[in-house]
């Protein structure tokens, strides 16, 4: 796989590093792995699919006496965990994983159908990080699974995304091409950050608006062409090559000789 897209001053030509600020190497790294406790098939295949489009290595299960057997024998970076579980609950998994000394800090994402703020405050006080209610926001979990990963294993994930001039800063949402800065929305800016993060992977339209605008989203395919559109012409000025591929019949990609062959 090609690794255009990196967070290492040394990986790439003097001219880049000079409009680049420093960074982490993360060459050798693996990715974070992150293990989904949930026991409703379609959504758990949803959160592997979107995690894994994001880089991260996934493991599933359906049962909370299984993820307690998982999490005993190799704990993960994060576990996204179901309040209501076969075998064990989701909310006794993570009290008995703040009671262990391997897995005290693990980062938690409490995923539930109750929505009181009583059921909140009971999922967060015994040792939960984050809270999030069904149905929810693809994007917005993704952004939280992000963050608290930031906050817990800061090596792990790579603040940079760059690629030749082009360079996205996941942290302070800013983008820049050169000694430009790129003005983009939030949702041309998840779009940039969603394609260079898998560099030459095409994405159907369907796909993209799945794990960007969320999988319940009521929106036409076509919306992902507009958006790409205002994202191109934001990219690029006249004369400059545009880093978005249109895959006929297929969708989009980030291209990945951008910025090698320049």
């Amino acid at each position: 796989m090609n690794d255009q897209i990196v967070s290492v001053p040394d990986a790439r030509s003097q001219q880049d590093v000079r409009t680049a600020p420093p960074r982490v190497n993360s060459a050798a790294v693996a990715p974070p792995r992150i293990l989904v406790v949930e026991d409703e098939a379609a959504l758990s295949l949803l959160l592997s699919y979107n995690l894994e489009a994001e880089g991260f290595i996934v493991e599933r299960v359906e049962r909370g006496d299984e993820a307690e057997l998982r999490l005993v024998e190799s704990p993960p970076d994060l576990v996204i965990l179901d309040w209501m579980l076969p075998g064990v609950s989701g909310l006794e998994i993570c009290r008995r994983m703040r009671a262990r000394d391997a897995t005290r800090s693990l980062p938690v994402i409490m995923l539930t159908a109750r929505g009181d703020e009583s059921e909140r405050v009971r999922g967060l006080s015994i040792g939960a990080d984050d809270y999030i209610v069904k149905p929810f926001s693809v994007p917005e979990l993704m952004a939280r699974v992000r963050a608290l990963l930031r906050r817990a294993r800061p090596d792990r994930v790579a603040a940079l995304l760059i690629a030749g001039d082009l360079a996205l800063d996941r942290e302070n949402w800013r983008v820049s091409r050169g000694d430009r800065n790129v003005h983009l929305g939030p949702t041309e800016f998840r779009l940039l950050e969603y394609l260079m993060a898998k560099p030459g992977r095409v994405f159907s339209r369907a796909q993209l608006l799945d794990s960007i605008w969320g999988f319940s989203a009521e929106i036409d395919e076509r919306t992902v062409d507009v958006h790409v559109g205002r994202l191109r012409k934001a990219l690029s000025l006249v004369g400059e090559r545009d880093p978005i591929r249109t895959i006929r019949g297929a969708g989009y990609s980030f291209d990945e000789t951008f910025g090698k062959t320049e």
